[in-house]
Protein backbone atom coordinates (compact mmCIF):
# COMPACT_ATOMS: atom_id res chain seq x y z
CA UNK A 1 0.00 0.00 0.00
CA UNK A 2 0.90 3.68 -0.27
CA UNK A 3 1.05 5.13 3.23
CA UNK A 4 1.42 8.81 4.12
CA UNK A 5 2.62 10.14 7.49
CA UNK A 6 2.14 13.86 8.10
CA UNK A 7 3.07 15.81 11.23
CA UNK A 8 1.56 19.27 11.66
CA UNK A 9 3.95 21.63 13.46
CA UNK A 10 2.21 24.92 12.72
CA UNK A 11 -0.85 26.60 11.30
CA UNK A 12 -0.35 28.41 7.97
CA UNK A 13 2.11 31.30 8.25
CA UNK A 14 0.21 34.56 7.89
CA UNK A 15 3.11 36.83 6.91
CA UNK A 16 6.76 36.80 5.85
CA UNK A 17 8.36 37.25 9.33
CA UNK A 18 6.32 34.33 10.67
CA UNK A 19 7.23 32.23 7.64
CA UNK A 20 10.94 32.92 8.22
CA UNK A 21 10.61 31.98 11.90
CA UNK A 22 8.84 28.74 11.05
CA UNK A 23 11.50 27.88 8.48
CA UNK A 24 14.42 28.48 10.84
CA UNK A 25 12.89 27.36 14.14
CA UNK A 26 9.54 25.56 13.95
CA UNK A 27 10.86 23.21 11.27
CA UNK A 28 13.20 21.72 13.87
CA UNK A 29 10.47 20.65 16.28
CA UNK A 30 9.49 17.41 14.58
CA UNK A 31 8.67 14.67 17.05
CA UNK A 32 9.68 11.04 17.21
CA UNK A 33 6.53 8.95 16.90
CA UNK A 34 5.54 10.06 13.36
CA UNK A 35 9.05 9.09 12.26
CA UNK A 36 8.70 5.80 14.11
CA UNK A 37 5.39 5.08 12.35
CA UNK A 38 7.06 5.78 9.02
CA UNK A 39 9.88 3.34 9.78
CA UNK A 40 7.47 0.63 10.90
CA UNK A 41 5.34 1.01 7.76
CA UNK A 42 8.48 0.78 5.62
CA UNK A 43 9.66 -2.31 7.52
CA UNK A 44 6.26 -3.91 6.95
CA UNK A 45 6.82 -3.64 3.19
CA UNK A 46 4.67 -0.63 2.34
CA UNK A 47 5.58 2.35 0.16
CA UNK A 48 5.94 5.12 2.73
CA UNK A 49 5.86 8.92 2.39
CA UNK A 50 6.68 11.20 5.32
CA UNK A 51 6.42 14.97 5.70
CA UNK A 52 6.30 17.74 8.27
CA UNK A 53 4.21 20.88 7.75
CA UNK A 54 5.59 24.01 9.40
CA UNK A 55 3.25 26.62 7.96
CA UNK A 56 4.52 27.11 4.42
CA UNK A 57 2.63 26.20 1.27
CA UNK A 58 -0.06 23.54 0.89
CA UNK A 59 0.19 20.77 3.49
CA UNK A 60 -1.31 18.21 1.09
CA UNK A 61 1.54 18.69 -1.38
CA UNK A 62 3.94 17.14 1.12
CA UNK A 63 2.40 13.74 0.32
CA UNK A 64 1.31 12.11 -2.96
CA UNK A 65 -2.33 12.59 -3.93
CA UNK A 66 -2.87 8.85 -4.34
CA UNK A 67 -2.63 7.14 -0.95
CA UNK A 68 -4.34 4.19 0.64
CA UNK A 69 -3.97 5.49 4.19
CA UNK A 70 -2.74 8.66 5.86
CA UNK A 71 -1.51 9.10 9.44
CA UNK A 72 -1.68 12.63 10.89
CA UNK A 73 -0.15 13.78 14.19
CA UNK A 74 -0.59 17.16 15.85
CA UNK A 75 -1.06 19.02 19.11
CA UNK A 76 -4.43 20.50 20.04
CA UNK A 77 -3.78 23.98 18.63
CA UNK A 78 -3.21 22.48 15.16
CA UNK A 79 -6.21 20.13 15.29
CA UNK A 80 -8.52 22.26 13.07
CA UNK A 81 -5.94 22.00 10.30
CA UNK A 82 -5.80 18.23 10.85
CA UNK A 83 -9.60 18.04 10.66
CA UNK A 84 -9.66 20.06 7.43
CA UNK A 85 -7.09 17.79 5.81
CA UNK A 86 -8.89 14.68 7.04
CA UNK A 87 -12.09 15.81 5.31
CA UNK A 88 -10.19 16.23 2.04
CA UNK A 89 -8.47 12.86 2.34
CA UNK A 90 -11.71 11.04 3.21
CA UNK A 91 -13.44 12.69 0.27
CA UNK A 92 -10.69 11.23 -1.93
CA UNK A 93 -11.33 7.75 -0.51
CA UNK A 94 -8.20 7.64 1.66
CA UNK A 95 -8.45 6.04 5.11
CA UNK A 96 -7.51 8.52 7.83
CA UNK A 97 -5.79 7.85 11.16
CA UNK A 98 -4.84 10.39 13.83
CA UNK A 99 -2.42 9.98 16.73
CA UNK A 100 -0.27 12.20 18.91
CA UNK A 101 -1.06 14.63 21.75
CA UNK A 102 -4.43 15.85 20.47
CA UNK A 103 -5.71 12.38 19.70
CA UNK A 104 -4.77 11.30 23.21
CA UNK A 105 -6.50 14.30 24.79
CA UNK A 106 -9.66 14.58 22.70
CA UNK A 107 -10.35 11.26 20.92
CA UNK A 108 -14.13 11.76 20.81
CA UNK A 109 -13.74 15.00 18.92
CA UNK A 110 -11.25 13.41 16.51
CA UNK A 111 -13.71 10.64 15.64
CA UNK A 112 -15.93 13.23 13.96
CA UNK A 113 -13.28 13.61 11.24
CA UNK A 114 -10.98 10.55 11.28
CA UNK A 115 -11.67 6.90 10.59
CA UNK A 116 -9.44 5.63 13.41
CA UNK A 117 -8.03 7.42 16.47
CA UNK A 118 -4.96 5.98 18.22
CA UNK A 119 -3.96 6.61 21.84
CA UNK A 120 -0.96 4.39 22.71
CA UNK A 121 0.79 2.78 19.79
CA UNK A 122 3.26 0.01 18.98
CA UNK A 123 4.34 -1.86 15.87
CA UNK A 124 1.71 -4.57 16.29
CA UNK A 125 -1.07 -2.01 16.40
CA UNK A 126 0.29 -0.42 13.22
CA UNK A 127 0.37 -3.89 11.64
CA UNK A 128 -3.30 -4.33 12.53
CA UNK A 129 -4.18 -0.90 11.18
CA UNK A 130 -2.51 -1.58 7.86
CA UNK A 131 -4.34 -4.91 7.66
CA UNK A 132 -7.65 -3.02 8.08
CA UNK A 133 -8.54 -4.87 11.28
CA UNK A 134 -10.17 -1.76 12.78
CA UNK A 135 -13.48 -0.51 11.47
CA UNK A 136 -14.06 3.21 10.83
CA UNK A 137 -15.17 5.02 13.97
CA UNK A 138 -12.84 3.20 16.35
CA UNK A 139 -10.64 4.62 19.13
CA UNK A 140 -7.89 2.09 19.84
CA UNK A 141 -4.92 1.80 22.17
CA UNK A 142 -2.19 -0.78 22.65
CA UNK A 143 -1.96 -2.50 26.03
CA UNK A 144 1.73 -3.26 25.46
CA UNK A 145 4.14 -0.66 26.92
CA UNK A 146 6.36 0.80 24.23
CA UNK A 147 9.83 0.02 25.54
CA UNK A 148 12.02 0.69 22.51
CA UNK A 149 12.11 2.70 19.29
CA UNK A 150 13.74 2.39 15.87
CA UNK A 151 17.32 3.67 15.81
CA UNK A 152 18.43 7.00 14.40
CA UNK A 153 20.01 5.10 11.54
CA UNK A 154 16.62 3.58 10.70
CA UNK A 155 14.99 7.03 10.97
CA UNK A 156 17.67 8.84 8.96
CA UNK A 157 15.45 9.50 5.88
CA UNK A 158 12.78 11.05 8.09
CA UNK A 159 15.32 13.09 10.06
CA UNK A 160 16.84 14.52 6.90
CA UNK A 161 13.38 15.30 5.50
CA UNK A 162 12.28 17.14 8.64
CA UNK A 163 15.44 18.90 9.86
CA UNK A 164 17.79 19.34 6.90
CA UNK A 165 17.82 21.85 4.05
CA UNK A 166 18.80 21.87 0.41
CA UNK A 167 18.24 19.55 -2.50
CA UNK A 168 17.07 16.19 -1.15
CA UNK A 169 17.77 17.25 2.46
CA UNK A 170 21.55 17.22 2.26
CA UNK A 171 22.63 19.78 4.83
CA UNK A 172 21.96 20.89 8.40
CA UNK A 173 21.56 24.64 8.94
CA UNK A 174 22.49 26.52 12.12
CA UNK A 175 21.45 23.74 14.49
CA UNK A 176 19.46 20.95 12.89
CA UNK A 177 17.86 18.79 15.57
CA UNK A 178 17.71 15.01 15.71
CA UNK A 179 14.71 14.03 17.86
CA UNK A 180 15.38 11.24 20.33
CA UNK A 181 14.28 9.84 23.68
CA UNK A 182 16.03 8.10 26.56
CA UNK A 183 12.85 7.52 28.56
CA UNK A 184 9.07 7.55 28.38
CA UNK A 185 6.36 8.46 30.84
CA UNK A 186 6.68 10.73 33.86
CA UNK A 187 7.44 10.20 37.58
CA UNK A 188 5.27 13.19 38.57
CA UNK A 189 1.49 13.58 38.61
CA UNK A 190 0.87 17.23 37.66
CA UNK A 191 -2.87 17.61 37.14
CA UNK A 192 -2.52 19.58 33.87
CA UNK A 193 -0.27 17.04 32.09
CA UNK A 194 -1.42 14.27 29.73
CA UNK A 195 1.36 12.01 31.10
CA UNK A 196 0.16 12.33 34.70
CA UNK A 197 -0.65 8.60 34.89
CA UNK A 198 1.97 7.20 32.47
CA UNK A 199 4.62 5.12 34.28
CA UNK A 200 8.17 6.36 33.88
CA UNK A 201 10.59 3.94 32.21
CA UNK A 202 14.09 4.15 30.76
CA UNK A 203 14.58 2.97 27.20
CA UNK A 204 17.47 0.62 26.28
CA UNK A 205 20.87 2.21 26.81
CA UNK A 206 22.37 0.14 24.01
CA UNK A 207 20.11 1.80 21.47
CA UNK A 208 20.89 5.29 22.81
CA UNK A 209 24.63 4.59 22.63
CA UNK A 210 24.31 3.40 19.03
CA UNK A 211 22.24 6.48 18.16
CA UNK A 212 24.79 8.92 19.57
CA UNK A 213 27.62 7.16 17.74
CA UNK A 214 25.71 7.25 14.45
CA UNK A 215 24.86 10.95 14.83
CA UNK A 216 28.50 11.86 15.56
CA UNK A 217 29.77 9.92 12.54
CA UNK A 218 26.99 10.32 9.95
CA UNK A 219 25.08 13.50 10.89
CA UNK A 220 27.76 16.06 11.83
CA UNK A 221 26.58 19.58 12.53
CA UNK A 222 23.44 18.43 14.30
CA UNK A 223 22.31 18.33 17.92
CA UNK A 224 20.13 15.82 19.74
CA UNK A 225 16.77 17.05 21.03
CA UNK A 226 15.62 14.81 23.85
CA UNK A 227 11.87 15.29 23.44
CA UNK A 228 10.86 13.86 26.80
CA UNK A 229 9.43 15.74 29.78
CA UNK A 230 11.92 14.43 32.32
CA UNK A 231 15.36 13.71 30.93
CA UNK A 232 17.77 11.84 33.20
CA UNK A 233 15.48 11.02 36.13
CA UNK A 234 17.76 7.98 36.31
CA UNK A 235 20.66 10.41 36.25
CA UNK A 236 23.63 8.15 36.91
CA UNK A 237 22.47 5.58 34.38
CA UNK A 238 22.08 8.17 31.62
CA UNK A 239 25.20 10.19 32.38
CA UNK A 240 27.52 7.23 32.75
CA UNK A 241 26.60 6.45 29.15
CA UNK A 242 27.08 10.07 27.98
CA UNK A 243 30.43 10.27 29.76
CA UNK A 244 31.61 7.00 28.23
CA UNK A 245 31.65 8.67 24.80
CA UNK A 246 35.05 10.18 23.90
CA UNK A 247 35.06 13.97 24.26
CA UNK A 248 35.66 14.53 20.54
CA UNK A 249 32.63 12.39 19.62
CA UNK A 250 30.12 13.89 22.04
CA UNK A 251 27.03 15.31 20.36
CA UNK A 252 25.53 18.54 21.74
CA UNK A 253 22.02 18.12 23.09
CA UNK A 254 18.90 19.89 24.31
CA UNK A 255 16.83 18.54 27.15
CA UNK A 256 13.96 19.17 29.56
CA UNK A 257 14.17 18.05 33.16
CA UNK A 258 13.20 18.83 36.72
CA UNK A 259 15.35 21.01 38.95
CA UNK A 260 14.84 18.44 41.69
CA UNK A 261 17.24 15.96 40.09
CA UNK A 262 20.15 18.43 39.89
CA UNK A 263 22.84 19.32 42.41
CA UNK A 264 26.15 21.13 42.00
CA UNK A 265 28.14 18.11 40.86
CA UNK A 266 25.46 16.99 38.42
CA UNK A 267 25.16 20.47 36.92
CA UNK A 268 28.87 20.43 36.01
CA UNK A 269 28.34 17.12 34.25
CA UNK A 270 25.75 18.74 31.98
CA UNK A 271 28.42 20.99 30.47
CA UNK A 272 30.97 18.19 30.22
CA UNK A 273 28.57 15.99 28.25
CA UNK A 274 27.52 18.73 25.81
CA UNK A 275 24.21 20.10 27.11
CA UNK A 276 23.68 23.31 25.10
CA UNK A 277 20.10 24.17 26.09
CA UNK A 278 17.71 23.14 28.84
CA UNK A 279 14.08 23.74 29.74
CA UNK A 280 12.91 23.54 33.34
CA UNK A 281 9.30 23.52 34.48
CA UNK A 282 8.88 25.87 37.44
CA UNK A 283 5.12 25.91 36.68
CA UNK A 284 3.82 27.90 39.68
CA UNK A 285 5.22 29.64 42.75
CA UNK A 286 2.44 28.29 44.96
CA UNK A 287 2.22 24.72 43.64
CA UNK A 288 4.13 21.83 42.02
CA UNK A 289 6.96 22.24 44.55
CA UNK A 290 8.15 18.65 44.10
CA UNK A 291 9.52 19.50 40.63
CA UNK A 292 11.78 22.13 42.21
CA UNK A 293 13.13 19.87 44.94
CA UNK A 294 11.05 21.30 47.77
CA UNK A 295 9.00 18.20 48.53
CA UNK A 296 5.68 19.09 50.14
CA UNK A 297 6.64 22.70 51.01
CA UNK A 298 4.31 25.37 49.69
CA UNK A 299 5.97 28.61 50.87
CA UNK A 300 6.42 30.79 47.82
CA UNK A 301 9.52 32.55 49.15
CA UNK A 302 11.19 29.18 49.76
CA UNK A 303 10.48 28.12 46.21
CA UNK A 304 11.61 31.44 44.73
CA UNK A 305 14.93 31.39 46.58
CA UNK A 306 15.51 27.72 45.86
CA UNK A 307 14.79 28.10 42.14
CA UNK A 308 16.99 31.19 41.79
CA UNK A 309 19.87 29.43 43.53
CA UNK A 310 19.53 26.42 41.22
CA UNK A 311 19.51 28.54 38.06
CA UNK A 312 22.54 30.53 39.19
CA UNK A 313 24.46 27.24 39.38
CA UNK A 314 23.33 26.42 35.84
CA UNK A 315 24.48 29.72 34.33
CA UNK A 316 28.08 28.78 33.46
CA UNK A 317 27.23 25.25 32.40
CA UNK A 318 24.43 25.65 29.81
CA UNK A 319 24.38 28.13 26.90
CA UNK A 320 20.63 28.76 26.84
CA UNK A 321 18.09 28.18 29.63
CA UNK A 322 14.32 28.43 29.66
CA UNK A 323 11.89 28.30 32.58
CA UNK A 324 8.19 27.62 32.03
CA UNK A 325 5.36 28.99 34.13
CA UNK A 326 1.60 28.56 34.17
CA UNK A 327 -0.15 31.69 35.37
CA UNK A 328 -3.81 31.50 36.40
CA UNK A 329 -4.08 28.17 38.22
CA UNK A 330 -6.33 28.01 41.28
CA UNK A 331 -3.53 28.72 43.76
CA UNK A 332 -2.69 32.02 42.02
CA UNK A 333 -4.27 35.22 43.30
CA UNK A 334 -3.59 38.95 43.37
CA UNK A 335 -0.30 40.53 42.34
CA UNK A 336 1.96 37.98 44.04
CA UNK A 337 2.56 35.50 41.16
CA UNK A 338 3.49 38.32 38.78
CA UNK A 339 5.74 40.11 41.26
CA UNK A 340 7.53 36.87 42.15
CA UNK A 341 8.16 36.14 38.47
CA UNK A 342 9.51 39.66 37.95
CA UNK A 343 11.80 39.19 40.97
CA UNK A 344 12.95 35.90 39.40
CA UNK A 345 13.86 37.71 36.17
CA UNK A 346 15.71 40.52 37.92
CA UNK A 347 17.91 38.02 39.77
CA UNK A 348 18.65 35.73 36.83
CA UNK A 349 18.03 37.63 33.56
CA UNK A 350 19.87 35.00 31.50
CA UNK A 351 16.90 32.59 31.94
CA UNK A 352 14.07 33.09 29.46
CA UNK A 353 10.63 32.83 31.15
CA UNK A 354 7.79 31.31 29.12
CA UNK A 355 4.35 32.17 30.49
CA UNK A 356 1.49 29.82 29.65
CA UNK A 357 -2.21 30.32 30.22
CA UNK A 358 -3.90 27.21 31.70
CA UNK A 359 -5.54 24.92 29.11
CA UNK A 360 -7.93 22.06 30.00
CA UNK A 361 -6.41 19.24 27.99
CA UNK A 362 -8.52 16.11 27.90
CA UNK A 363 -7.68 13.05 29.97
CA UNK A 364 -6.16 15.13 32.79
CA UNK A 365 -7.43 15.59 36.36
CA UNK A 366 -7.51 19.33 35.70
CA UNK A 367 -9.93 18.98 32.80
CA UNK A 368 -12.16 16.57 34.72
CA UNK A 369 -12.42 19.00 37.63
CA UNK A 370 -13.02 22.04 35.43
CA UNK A 371 -15.72 20.21 33.47
CA UNK A 372 -17.46 19.25 36.71
CA UNK A 373 -17.28 22.85 37.91
CA UNK A 374 -18.54 24.23 34.58
CA UNK A 375 -15.45 26.38 34.10
CA UNK A 376 -14.48 25.41 30.55
CA UNK A 377 -15.54 27.72 27.70
CA UNK A 378 -17.01 24.80 25.79
CA UNK A 379 -17.75 26.67 22.56
CA UNK A 380 -14.20 27.95 22.17
CA UNK A 381 -12.47 26.15 19.25
CA UNK A 382 -9.34 24.13 19.96
CA UNK A 383 -7.18 26.50 17.92
CA UNK A 384 -7.41 28.87 20.91
CA UNK A 385 -6.18 26.34 23.51
CA UNK A 386 -2.85 28.14 23.67
CA UNK A 387 -1.29 31.36 24.93
CA UNK A 388 -2.28 34.22 24.52
CA UNK A 389 -5.88 32.95 24.73
CA UNK A 390 -7.87 31.78 27.74
CA UNK A 391 -10.18 28.77 27.49
CA UNK A 392 -11.46 28.58 31.10
CA UNK A 393 -12.85 30.82 33.83
CA UNK A 394 -10.40 31.41 36.65
CA UNK A 395 -10.95 30.92 40.37
CA UNK A 396 -9.30 34.10 41.64
CA UNK A 397 -9.28 36.49 38.69
CA UNK A 398 -12.04 38.03 36.61
CA UNK A 399 -11.13 38.21 32.89
CA UNK A 400 -10.16 41.90 32.92
CA UNK A 401 -7.91 41.70 35.98
CA UNK A 402 -6.27 38.53 34.63
CA UNK A 403 -5.31 40.13 31.32
CA UNK A 404 -4.16 43.25 33.15
CA UNK A 405 -1.77 41.02 35.10
CA UNK A 406 -0.63 39.28 31.91
CA UNK A 407 0.08 42.62 30.25
CA UNK A 408 2.03 43.77 33.30
CA UNK A 409 4.16 40.62 33.25
CA UNK A 410 4.58 40.48 29.47
CA UNK A 411 5.57 44.15 29.31
CA UNK A 412 8.29 43.48 31.85
CA UNK A 413 9.54 40.41 29.97
CA UNK A 414 9.74 42.27 26.65
CA UNK A 415 11.04 45.60 27.97
CA UNK A 416 14.18 47.12 26.51
CA UNK A 417 15.77 47.27 29.96
CA UNK A 418 15.14 43.54 30.50
CA UNK A 419 16.59 42.71 27.10
CA UNK A 420 19.70 44.74 27.92
CA UNK A 421 20.17 42.79 31.16
CA UNK A 422 19.70 39.49 29.33
CA UNK A 423 22.27 40.31 26.69
CA UNK A 424 24.78 41.41 29.33
CA UNK A 425 24.21 38.19 31.29
CA UNK A 426 24.36 35.83 28.28
CA UNK A 427 27.83 35.39 26.74
CA UNK A 428 26.89 32.81 24.08
CA UNK A 429 26.10 34.34 20.68
CA UNK A 430 23.26 31.87 19.97
CA UNK A 431 21.74 32.63 23.36
CA UNK A 432 21.87 36.37 22.69
CA UNK A 433 20.29 35.82 19.27
CA UNK A 434 17.38 33.85 20.74
CA UNK A 435 16.84 36.46 23.45
CA UNK A 436 16.44 39.12 20.77
CA UNK A 437 14.08 36.99 18.68
CA UNK A 438 11.98 35.94 21.65
CA UNK A 439 11.72 39.50 22.92
CA UNK A 440 10.16 40.47 19.59
CA UNK A 441 7.83 37.48 19.91
CA UNK A 442 6.82 38.52 23.43
CA UNK A 443 6.02 42.04 22.21
CA UNK A 444 3.66 40.47 19.66
CA UNK A 445 2.01 38.37 22.38
CA UNK A 446 1.65 41.49 24.54
CA UNK A 447 -0.24 43.24 21.74
CA UNK A 448 -2.64 40.30 21.62
CA UNK A 449 -3.17 40.52 25.39
CA UNK A 450 -3.95 44.23 24.99
CA UNK A 451 -6.42 43.51 22.17
CA UNK A 452 -8.23 40.96 24.35
CA UNK A 453 -8.38 43.36 27.30
CA UNK A 454 -9.79 46.11 25.11
CA UNK A 455 -12.55 43.76 23.90
CA UNK A 456 -13.34 42.69 27.45
CA UNK A 457 -13.80 46.34 28.42
CA UNK A 458 -15.74 47.44 25.35
CA UNK A 459 -17.77 44.41 24.21
CA UNK A 460 -20.39 43.17 26.69
CA UNK A 461 -21.00 39.94 24.76
CA UNK A 462 -17.26 39.19 24.68
CA UNK A 463 -17.04 39.76 28.45
CA UNK A 464 -20.11 37.61 29.11
CA UNK A 465 -18.54 34.75 27.15
CA UNK A 466 -15.30 34.91 29.15
CA UNK A 467 -17.17 35.16 32.42
CA UNK A 468 -19.06 31.97 31.52
CA UNK A 469 -22.45 33.76 31.38
CA UNK A 470 -22.87 33.18 27.62
CA UNK A 471 -22.13 30.21 25.38
CA UNK A 472 -22.31 32.26 22.17
CA UNK A 473 -18.87 32.39 20.58
CA UNK A 474 -17.97 36.06 19.95
CA UNK A 475 -17.54 37.22 16.36
CA UNK A 476 -13.93 38.08 17.20
CA UNK A 477 -13.09 34.39 17.49
CA UNK A 478 -14.89 33.49 14.27
CA UNK A 479 -12.83 36.08 12.36
CA UNK A 480 -9.58 35.13 14.08
CA UNK A 481 -10.27 31.44 13.37
CA UNK A 482 -10.60 32.22 9.67
CA UNK A 483 -7.37 34.21 9.74
CA UNK A 484 -5.43 31.45 11.52
CA UNK A 485 -6.63 28.67 9.19
CA UNK A 486 -6.34 30.66 5.96
CA UNK A 487 -7.64 28.76 2.95
CA UNK A 488 -8.43 25.72 5.13
CA UNK A 489 -11.01 27.65 7.22
CA UNK A 490 -13.87 27.13 4.74
CA UNK A 491 -13.61 23.36 5.14
CA UNK A 492 -15.06 23.42 8.66
CA UNK A 493 -18.56 24.67 9.40
CA UNK A 494 -19.32 26.72 12.54
CA UNK A 495 -20.81 23.60 14.13
CA UNK A 496 -17.69 21.55 13.32
CA UNK A 497 -15.44 24.16 14.93
CA UNK A 498 -17.14 23.71 18.31
CA UNK A 499 -15.33 21.02 20.35
CA UNK A 500 -16.84 17.80 21.67
CA UNK A 501 -15.32 17.41 25.15
CA UNK A 502 -17.00 14.21 26.30
CA UNK A 503 -14.51 11.51 27.44
CA UNK A 504 -14.09 8.45 25.27
CA UNK A 505 -12.70 5.04 26.25
CA UNK A 506 -10.44 3.19 23.79
CA UNK A 507 -10.68 -0.38 22.60
CA UNK A 508 -7.62 -2.01 24.18
CA UNK A 509 -5.74 -4.29 21.80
Amino acid sequence: MKIGILELLSLPAGNIPVAIYHTLVTKQFSSIMPQVISVWCRQLGHQTFYGTYYGLGDARKLLPSELDMVFIACCTEMSPLAYSLAKLYRKAGIKTVIGGPHAKSFPGDCLRFFDVVVKECDKQLITDLLANRFEPGMFVSSTRPLNDLPTVEEREPEIRASAFFGRRWRSPFLVSLVPNMSSMGCPYSCDFCADWDTPYRVLPMERLAADLKFIAEKLPGTAVAFWEPNFAVKFEQIFELLESIPMASRVPYLMECSLSILNESRIKRLKETGCMSALFGVESWADYANKSGLGSKRHVEDKLNNVIASFKQLKDNIEYIQATFIFGIDTDSGDEPVELTKAFMREIPFVWPTINTPSPYGGTPLQARLLEEGRILEKLPFVFYVTPHLSITLKNYDPCSYFEQLINLSSFISSDSMLKQRLQATPALKGRFFHRVRTLGEKYINRQYCQTLELLRSDKQFLAFHEGRSDVLPDFYHHLYDKKLGKYATLLSPEERSPHLEPCQPLLV
